[in-house]
């Protein structure tokens, strides 16, 4: 009978923790509106540079506008955008996005075999782990363990993170540091081919 009464405890409080901070939608996405000139209004970005959010996983937006208010991630294009927010914003406005549909890419036809071949196997001769274990065969990501969708994502973003992962110019990855890691061993046409069939990934 205790153990009972303390599992009915522990749910009231996990679904009363989860009611006090449940995301609105439609708050996030009137919140997101100072966000649309660089994300597009529905986190579609029209500029390669700047990253599309649409169809993103809540928690990995919440943390990377933590890391990014914080100063874990330097972006000066988001200098003082999220000083004003506060956690619940950002639990809003990742709602809004992760609701929303990444918009498709295109690959570079020349580039897709050996981009798909990066993303699925990895390089074994050079211990580049595949991008499949951690993103999906898909692309869409691993939400639990707040690993990023890709699919469809932008060729030069893409790029650049990667670029910024290995020269550790972006280090927010975590002390197992995964991305730094697998990207350490990777060329510029390897990154190159990566970024190209990941944008034009679709599930």
């Amino acid at each position: 009978m205790r153990n009972i009464f303390t599992s009915m405890l522990l749910v009231v409080g996990l679904v009363g923790s989860f009611g006090a901070s449940a995301a609105d939608v439609e708050a996030g996405k009137a919140a997101s509106a100072v966000c649309a000139g660089c994300h597009g209004a529905d986190g579609n970005s029209a500029v390669g540079s700047f990253p599309k959010l649409a169809g993103q996983g809540a928690k990995y937006l919440v943390k990377q506008m933590n890391d990014i208010k914080g100063g874990a991630r330097s972006v000066v294009e988001m200098t003082g955008m999220l000083d004003g927010l506060t956690a619940q914003d950002f639990n809003n406005i990742a709602a809004f996005y992760q609701s929303q549909t990444m918009s498709g890419g295109q690959a570079k036809k020349d580039l897709v075999e050996k981009g798909e071949a990066l993303y699925r196997a990895g390089n074994p001769a050079t211990n580049v782990a595949a991008c499949t274990a951690c993103h999906g065969p898909t692309g869409s990501g691993i939400e639990l363990a707040v690993f990023p969708a890709l699919a469809g994502q932008h060729a030069d973003y893409v790029a650049k993170q990667l670029k910024n992962f290995r020269s550790g110019d972006r280090a927010n990855d975590g002390d197992t540091r995964v991305m730094r890691s697998v990207v350490a061993r990777l060329s510029d046409k390897e990154i190159e081919a990566l970024a190209s069939y990941i944008s034009g990934l679709h599930e």
